[in-house]
C-alpha cells in the first residue's frame, strides 16, 4: 500500500490495547487489526422505499470488502424523504439533511480513522451528502447507489409516483375521481428503490458515475435483484483496490469530472436539483464552479435520453436499453466528454465506455445526430428579479415566453391551497416565496404545486416561480433556486400582486416589469419577516447557509467569505 493507512493510529501498539478490547466486543479477531479498516456509510432506513433495502446490501458490501482484505465496520445516517413530507412542515428538514448525512460521515471517518468507504445512497439528499463527506474526507472511497424502484403498472400503462403527485391536482379539478386516485396510489409504488423517473436520485446516480464516483453501469440497475447484490459485492472488492493504490476521493473531484457529471444531467433532461447539489459538491472539493457553468454547458449539450418527467420512459427503461453508459456514449461520439478522467474501477471513463452495450431497437436514447432538443435540459436565467440566477427545466416542454400578473404567496401550503380551490387562472405567474435556504428555513420542494398546476390543466399556461426548490418529478414553466432569496432581502421579496412577471428564456431574463427607481424603492423599504426558527437544527441552518446560487452549503470556507 502507498501510505502507512490512517487505521493504524487507531489500532496498533500498546496504548491502544483498550480500543482492540472494545472492537473484540463487536466481533474482531486478531488478523481483523492488520487489515485495513473501511466504513460502510449506510443511509438505510425503513421510513421511504429509496433506501430500506440498504441494510441487505450493505451485507453484500461487506463480503466484498472482506474478499479483497478488508475488515467492514458498518454506520449508519440519517434519511429524509421528498416524496412523504413534500407539502407539508416536514420538508423543511430534507435539505438540511444533506448536511446532516455529510457531516455524520465525515465525523465517523475521522473519528475512527478509516482507511476507506463504501457509501451507499438512495433518497435524494443522501446522495450528494455522501459525495460530499467523501470529498471532505479525501480516503479511498465508492459511492453506491440503492437503485431504482420498478415501475407501477395502472390500466396497462407504467406509472411512478409522478402520476400520483400530479393525479392529485387532476382529482381537485375534477378530471378523475377519489376512486381513481386511490387505485393508483395502491400501485404507484411496488417496491424498495428510489422514484422511477430521471428525477433527483436518478439524475445524481447518474452525475456521480459520469464523474467516476460510482462504478459505470450501476445507477440505472433496478434496486431488487441479482445485479444489484452483485454490484455491491463489487463495490468492496473495488474500494479494497483503491486503498491498496492509495488513490483518494479527491483524484476523482476535478474540473474535468464535475463538467462530464453536468452533461450526463444536462442530456437527460435531469432535474433542477442537480445544480444545487454539484455546486455544494464542487465547494466541498475545492473546485471552481459557478451557476454560471451551469447554462454555458446547457447551451452546446442536446437532450438525448427521452425519460420522465418530460420524456415518456422511466429508469428501468434506461437500464434495459444500456443504462448510463449509453447516455454517455452518445456524449462521447459528439466530443463532449473528458475521457480520460479516472473511474474508481482504475480505468479511464473511455475505457469504461467501450464496454458498453446497447440493446438493439431501443428508443429511450436517441442517437448522438438526432438528438430531442439540440441544447441542454436546464438554463440559467437572470434578471431584475433574480441577480444572482435561478434554475429552469426545459426539457419536456417548448415554452420559452411567457409573461403575466403575479399571483403572490408566502407559504408553499397557500400557493397550494389556491389552485385547489381554483383561483389561478391561465396566463398567471404564480409567485412562492420566503422558502429559500435561509427564509423557510430548509429550501422546501414544491412538487405538490407544481403537480397541481399539470393536474388541473394548467401547464402550458401558467408560470411559477420560487426561492425554493422543485423536485426533479417537476415539469412545465418553472423557476426555482431565485436568488438572493426573500429572506435575505432579493427582489422577490417585494413583488406585489398584479405585478407583470416576464420569463425569456431565449434572452436567459426573468424580470419584473418595474422601473428601476420603484424596485429599489420597494426594497429599501423592506424589512425582513421573523426568523420561523431561531433554535434547533433549522435555526443554525438558516444561521448557517449560504445562497442557493452557491449551493447552498453550511460552514465556514474562504470562498464563502462575504458570500451572500
Amino acid at each position: 500500500m502507498a501510505e502507512r493507512l490512517p487505521s493504524r493510529t487507531l489500532l496498533e501498539g500498546p496504548a491502544r490495547a483498550p480500543a482492540r478490547a472494545m472492537l473484540r466486543a463487536v466481533g474482531f479477531q486478531d488478523d481483523d487489526f492488520q487489515r485495513p479498516l473501511i466504513g460502510i456509510a449506510n443511509t438505510w432506513t425503513d421510513a421511504t422505499p429509496c433506501n430500506s433495502h440498504l441494510r441487505e446490501l450493505a451485507e453484500e458490501v461487506k463480503s466484498g470488502i472482506r474478499e479483497g482484505g478488508g475488515v467492514p465496520v458498518e454506520f449508519n445516517t440519517v434519511t429524509i424523504s421528498d416524496g412523504i413530507t413534500m407539502g407539508t412542515e416536514g420538508m423543511r428538514t430534507s435539505l438540511v439533511s444533506r448536511e446532516v448525512v455529510a457531516d455524520s460521515i465525515e465525523l465517523v471517518g475521522r473519528g475512527y480513522l478509516l482507511d476507506g468507504v463504501v457509501a451507499l445512497s438512495g433518497c435524494d439528499k443522501t446522495i450528494p451528502g455522501t459525495v460530499m463527506a467523501l470529498a471532505r474526507l479525501g480516503r479511498p472511497a465508492v459511492m453506491l447507489y440503492g437503485g431504482s424502484i420498478r415501475p407501477g403498472r395502472f390500466d396497462d400503462r407504467d406509472v411512478s409516483i409522478q402520476d400520483v403527485f400530479e393525479a392529485v391536482g387532476a382529482c381537485a379539478a375534477g378530471r378523475i375521481s377519489e376512486e381513481e386516485l386511490e387505485r393508483l396510489e395502491r400501485v404507484a409504488c411496488p417496491g424498495a428503490g428510489a422514484c422511477g423517473g430521471q428525477f433527483t436520485a436518478n439524475t445524481m446516480a447518474m452525475v456521480f458515475e459520469a464523474m467516476g464516483i460510482s462504478p459505470l453501469g450501476s445507477a440505472s440497475v433496478p434496486a431488487v435483484g441479482e445485479d444489484r447484490n452483485a454490484l455491491a459485492r463489487s463495490a468492496g472488492r473495488m474500494v479494497m483496490e483503491r486503498v491498496e493504490d492509495g488513490v483518494g476521493m479527491n483524484s476523482f473531484l476535478t474540473r474535468e469530472a464535475v463538467e462530464n457529471g453536468i452533461r450526463a444531467a444536462l442530456a437527460t433532461g435531469g432535474s433542477t436539483n442537480s445544480v444545487l447539489h454539484l455546486l455544494a459538491v464542487a465547494e466541498e472539493g475545492g473546485i471552481d464552479l459557478t451557476i454560471d457553468d451551469f447554462d454555458r454547458l446547457s447551451r452546446e449539450t442536446p437532450v438525448l435520453a427521452d425519460l420522465k418527467p418530460g420524456g415518456r420512459f422511466l429508469a428501468y427503461d434506461l437500464y434495459q436499453a444500456g443504462g448510463t453508459g449509453l447516455v454517455l456514449r452518445r456524449l462521447a461520439e459528439l466530443g463532449l466528454l473528458h475521457l480520460q478522467v479516472p473511474t474508481v474501477s482504475g480505468r479511464t471513463l473511455g475505457e469504461e465506455l467501450n464496454t458498453v452495450r446497447e440493446k438493439e431497437g431501443q428508443e429511450v436514447v436517441r442517437p448522438s445526430d438526432s438528438p430531442l432538443k439540440p441544447s441542454g435540459g436546464l438554463v440559467i436565467l437572470k434578471g431584475n428579479l433574480a441577480p444572482e440566477g435561478c434554475v429552469v427545466k426545459v426539457a419536456g416542454h417548448e415554452r420559452v415566453r411567457h409573461e403575466g400578473p403575479a399571483r403572490v404567496f408566502d407559504r408553499e401550503e397557500d400557493a397550494f391551497q389556491s389552485l385547489q380551490s381554483g383561483s389561478i387562472r391561465p396566463g398567471d405567474v404564480v409567485v412562492i416565496r420566503n422558502e429559500g435556504p435561509k427564509g423557510g428555513p430548509g429550501m422546501r420542494e414544491m412538487l405538490g404545486v407544481t403537480a397541481a398546476v399539470v393536474g388541473a390543466g394548467l401547464g402550458d399556461s401558467v408560470a411559477l416561480l420560487t426561492d425554493g426548490r422543485f423536485s426533479g418529478a417537476t415539469h412545465g414553466l418553472m423557476a426555482g433556486h431565485v436568488a438572493p432569496e426573500a429572506a435575505a432581502g432579493g427582489p422577490i421579496a417585494v413583488l406585489q400582486e398584479g405585478d407583470t412577471v416576464s420569463f425569456d428564456l431565449k434572452a436567459r431574463r426573468l424580470d419584473v416589469k418595474l422601473p428601476d427607481a420603484e424596485l429599489k424603492a420597494r426594497l429599501a423599504n423592506w424589512t425582513p419577516p421573523e426568523p420561523r426558527d431561531r433554535t434547533g437544527v433549522l435555526g443554525k441552518y438558516a444561521a448557517l447557509v449560504a445562497s442557493a446560487s452557491r449551493g447552498a452549503v453550511t460552514g465556514v470556507r474562504p470562498s464563502l467569505e462575504g458570500a451572500p
